[in-house]
C-alpha cells in the first residue's frame, strides 16, 4: 500500500487542483464569476481562505442543506463561510451577482423568457372543500345503541 503525503486545502492554485470536489465552482466558472465579486474596502491582513473557497464552502451548504458547523475543513472555518454569506446577503451583493449573471446569460442568448401557462384544474376532495364540520371527531356507534335513541318526552314509554 502506498501513503502519498495529503495536501492541506489553503486556496492556493496548487492545492485548489488537488481538493476540487465534484460540485465546485470550475475555473471557467469562476473566471464569469470573479470579476462580479465585490473588492474588499478594508485594507489589512488578507483573509486565510480565499473568495472561491468560502464560495465553494456555502455552495455545498445550500446544495446539502446542513448546518453551517458541518461545512468541511477544506472549504475554510465554518464561520468565515457563513459570515461571508451573511453580510453579502445583508449588503444585497448575491442579488447583484445574480441579475448580473442574468444579464449575460440573456445577452448570449442563453435563456429563453417564454411563459407557459397550465390551465389544468385540480379540485379538492369534498372533505376538503367544506363539507359538514361537526362530528368528525366524535367515534360513531352502532345503531341500536342506548345512546343513539332520542331522550325526549315523545320518544319515551308509552305511559298506561
Amino acid at each position: 500500500m502506498v501513503h502519498r503525503p495529503r495536501r492541506t486545502c489553503t486556496g492556493d492554485l496548487v492545492d485548489t487542483l488537488a481538493v476540487t470536489r465534484r460540485h465546485d465552482l470550475t475555473d471557467a466558472q469562476w473566471a464569469a464569476l470573479e470579476p462580479l465579486l465585490p473588492k474588499p474596502k478594508r485594507p489589512g491582513r488578507p483573509s486565510l481562505f480565499s473568495k472561491r473557497q468560502l464560495i465553494d464552502g456555502i455552495r455545498w451548504r445550500v446544495r446539502v442543506g446542513a448546518p453551517w458547523r458541518d461545512i468541511p475543513s477544506c472549504y475554510g472555518s465554518w464561520s468565515a463561510v457563513a459570515g461571508l454569506f451573511r453580510r453579502w446577503q445583508r449588503a444585497g451583493v448575491w442579488a447583484q451577482i445574480l441579475t448580473a449573471l442574468q444579464a449575460r446569460a440573456d445577452a448570449a442568448g442563453h435563456i429563453v423568457w417564454d411563459v407557459s401557462v397550465d390551465s389544468t384544474v385540480a379540485r379538492a376532495h369534498q372533505h376538503a372543500a367544506g363539507a359538514r364540520k361537526r362530528g368528525i371527531c366524535r367515534p360513531t356507534r352502532p345503531a341500536g345503541s342506548a345512546a343513539n335513541r332520542r331522550t325526549t318526552r315523545s320518544a319515551g314509554p308509552a305511559a298506561g
